[in-house]
Parts: structure tokens; sequence; C-alpha cells
């Protein structure tokens, strides 16, 4: 099956869906260095860099999926929730897209903040614009942890399908095992280079990370979010202020920083996932992404209701 994937970012969630059996068609990012990240990784894949409200789907016509996660800080706290009055609201770009190429199945995440109160009307309005181009619509909030990934990372994700297909979907089912903690999770990598502390520190890390939140652009240099953030990693071990050039070495002492490795296999990425830039670009495309195991799992789900719909359609023609 195909997709197209807009604010692609580094990837995640492209590489997610990828691993679910859709071919991607189409890439838009407006961020370079995620650009170079996804053109390093997946030479094949046509990546656009470019603001969306410039791109055009209609070349995609007939397209199986519309994927991406829209940017964001419109419905975040932090962004002030500014929601429709924001200019990076770009959800009303996405429906224009949906609206050209005409998908059979259209995947949007992004922040738990969306279902706040204040945003009940505008979650309303897209279920509805959907409804209009005759695709059935809902949300969900899902947890990254449900699914293998070692931090909580709750993100809204809208599903919608065209009729006949959406009464197949299904919602993911959390997996039956716990989500390894992270000192499971890195020990490995924090041992990397010897360090003697490695295994009395992987004892103290023994939950899943809080929620890894991207760098901004606002200020400096990347580190994991703001002071609660920083609370809650040190509860585990990991020192919050910054980002880590390589492991921890044989006589460390204290507190150890994550590597942007580290972060990554946080979010869910394989090892072998290359990110573009220094490490402050890298940790802003990795703070953002969504988890390619989330993605996987949703996008299975569509593509088994795509299916579904596809033989149901074959048996009443015969």
């Amino acid at each position: 099956m195909t997709s197209i994937e807009i604010c692609a970012g580094a990837g995640g969630q492209a590489l997610g869906l990828e691993q679910a059996g859709f071919d991607h068609v189409s890439l838009v990012e407006l961020d370079a260095h995620a650009c170079q990240t996804l053109r390093i990784n997946r030479a094949h894949w046509q990546v656009t860099q470019g603001d969306l409200h410039d791109y055009s789907a209609d070349r995609w016509a007939g397209v199986d999926l519309l994927a991406g996660g829209v940017p964001c800080p419109p419905f975040s706290k932090a962004g002030k929730q500014l929601g429709s009055d924001d200019e990076r609201d770009l959800f009303p770009q996405a429906i224009r897209l949906v609206s050209e190429c005409k998908p059979q199945a259209v995947m949007l995440e992004n922040v738990r903040g969306l279902l706040d109160s204040v945003f009940d009307e505008y979650r309303a309005k897209i279920i509805a614009d959907l409804k209009k181009l005759g695709y059935a619509a809902e949300w969900r909030l899902l947890n990254a942890s449900d699914f293998g990934v070692p931090q909580l990372r709750p993100r809204v994700v809208f599903v919608a399908l065209k009729q006949g297909a959406a009464e197949h979907f299904q919602w993911p089912a959390a997996l039956p095992a716990s989500p390894p903690t992270v000192g499971e999770a890195l020990f490995d990598l924090m041992a990397a280079q010897g360090w003697r502390g490695a295994a009395q520190w992987r004892d103290r890390a023994c939950d899943i990370a809080p929620t890894l939140v991207g760098g901004s652009k606002k200020h400096g240099g990347p580190d994991l979010g703001p002071t609660r953030a920083k609370k809650a990693w040190a509860a585990i071990g990991v020192d919050g202020m910054g980002i880590a050039d390589a492991a921890p070495d044989k006589d460390f002492v204290g507190m150890p920083r994550l590597t942007t490795r580290m972060a990554a296999r946080i979010q869910g990425f394989p090892d072998d996932w290359q990110f573009s830039g220094k490490k402050t670009a890298a940790y802003r495309q990795i703070g953002n992404a969504f988890p390619p195991p989330v993605a996987c799992a949703v996008g299975t789900q569509i593509q088994a209701a795509l299916d579904a719909a596809a033989r149901q359609k074959i048996q009443r023609a015969a």
C-alpha cells in the first residue's frame, strides 16, 4: 500500500508505517536537517523540503494513506495553546491535502493537549471536515509505553477511513508485556566505555522515562525539558541539563546525561537510524519524533481494515 507522509520530521512515523507495510511515495518536511536524515536512511524515498502550504497532493490521487504529525505547539501548554490562531496550525493544510489526493485512510498525530476542553470544538471540526470528504474519523489517546517504548509519551492519534473500510478498523491493543525500564533499555550504551557505575545506575533507573521533550528552537542547546521534566529524569538517575557527546568514561562519578543515540532508543528508533546535523539539531529531531513502534501498531490496523474492505468488495462483486 502507498502513503504520503507530511511533516515527516526525522522519520519516526514514516519508519513505523514502513514496518507496517506502507510504501511512501512522497514525504514533506520543512527542516533541512530532518530532510537529510530521511535521505541518509532511505535514499529511495522521495523527500520534498518545503512549506506544507506550498505542497500539492494532486498527483498522488488514489494513494492509500495520508499520514503525518502536524506541529504540536498550537495545542501544547508550552506553545500557549493558541490553536487555530497559531500560524503553525497545519491541520487545515492536512485536510486540504486529503481533499486533493483522496486517500483511502488518514492518520494524524499530535500532543495530549489537543484533548483539553478548550479544543473540544476544534476536534469536532476536524471530524466534521473529514466527514464532509467521505471519511469516518475518530481519535484515541495512545501511550507509547503500551507498545514497548520505554517512556509514557501520550499522543492523540486521529484515524479516518472511507466508508466501507471504517467499520473494519480497530485500535491496536496494548502489548501484554511491560516496556523495558530506562536502565534495561540503555545499560549497554551507558556501559560502552567501561563505566564502573553502569550496573548500579541500571538498577536505579528502574522505571520508564518521562516524556522526552524536543529541544526548543526558542533557547540554546538541547536538554530534557522544563524543570519538572528534569526532576523526573533525576529521579531515575539521569542529568537532564543537557545531552552528552559520549557515554560515561570508566571513572565517571555522578548522574550521566543521555547521548543522542540513547535518546533515540528511548523514542523507539533502531540503533542504525542516523540523524543529520550536530548535537542540537539531532536532538531536536529525536525529541519531536513519533515513536516508530506506535506508528507501526496503528498502521498495521489501518492496513488490516483496508484489506478487509477490499476483500468484502470482491466478495460482493462475485
